[in-house]
């Protein structure tokens, strides 16, 4: 059991870790686990509003208009969203509103606050227990209370590139696949998030068609005109000679360093072909 829960909770880092990365350089800011108690209650992710500003590009669908505090529950393809998550979301939510305010007695105002529940697959029990209204494809309203909880169905979200985020943790192999495809990384350090995705899923068995090697080969193409001549002459060197015979020739090894700015006196080396 202590095993599978550790499981659960690297997909709720990872989830939280590619929203930090999908908010980078926007007026909003990612907390992760964000504790709520002396006694350990950690809720998913909090997306906080820190400045000024509207996010740059389109947001997945159901994340729009984000507010001040916007709290955050995930169940991966692993779990469901039940009732119990949406009380304990709830719960979060309260703990969450008194430590953000002044005191108890002087809280900020709820119009402050919007609450959110992302799942990887539609929630039929949930769906069928309280009021719920379809807001768009893969976006629902559960009005929960006198809460209005807004639900995203990653695995229902029409296949499009802003939407890729969150393909990427529905429980969908073809939607994943498109994910791995299409999201624009933010950060360097996302690529090591994604390798730690894709390898978890598939030593869960998950047959995701964008496999590690996809992943790779998409990697070297957008990064290789950022390596320096230095670089691509170890690169080279560092091949056996079947794989450079059948890689680059010395025509494309010298177009690529004269587009490189003329004042780098390296960029007119000319790596030499071993015979």
């Amino acid at each position: 059991m202590a095993g599978e829960g550790q499981a659960l909770r690297d997909w709720h880092r990872l989830f939280g870790l590619l929203l930090t990365d999908l908010f980078s350089g926007s007026p909003f800011i990612v907390e992760i686990e964000a504790d709520l108690s002396v006694q350990q209650q950690l809720l998913d992710v909090v997306i906080i509003r820190r400045g000024r500003g509207r996010f740059s590009g389109r947001l997945p669908d159901g994340l729009e208009g984000l507010l001040a505090h916007n709290l955050i529950t995930f169940k991966s393809h692993r779990e469901a969203l039940d009732a119990w998550a949406m009380k304990e979301l709830v719960g979060h939510y309260v703990a969450y509103r008194k430590l953000v305010s002044r005191s108890p007695s002087d809280l900020l105002d709820e119009d402050q606050f919007r609450l959110y529940a992302v799942t990887a697959r539609y929630p039929q029990n949930l769906s069928a227990q309280v009021p719920w209204q379809r807001v768009q494809a893969g976006v629902y309203d559960c009005q929960w209370g006198a809460d209005t909880i807004r639900v995203v169905v990653a695995g229902e979200l029409p296949r499009e590139p802003h939407n890729a985020p969150l393909h990427l943790f529905s429980a969908s192999p073809d939607l994943v696949g498109f994910g791995g495809r299409a999201y624009q990384r933010h950060s360097p350090d996302t690529s090591g998030l994604l390798m730690q995705l894709f390898k978890g899923l598939h030593a869960e068995g998950f047959p995701v068609p964008y496999t590690m090697e996809d992943f790779r080969r998409q990697f070297v193409k957008e990064h290789f005109a950022e390596l320096t001549p230095e670089d691509l002459a170890d690169i080279i060197k560092s091949l056996s000679p079947e794989a450079r015979l059948a890689g680059l020739t010395d025509e494309q090894i010298r177009e690529y360093l004269n587009r490189l700015p003329a004042d780098r006196p390296a960029a007119q080396r000319k790596p030499r072909r071993k015979t």
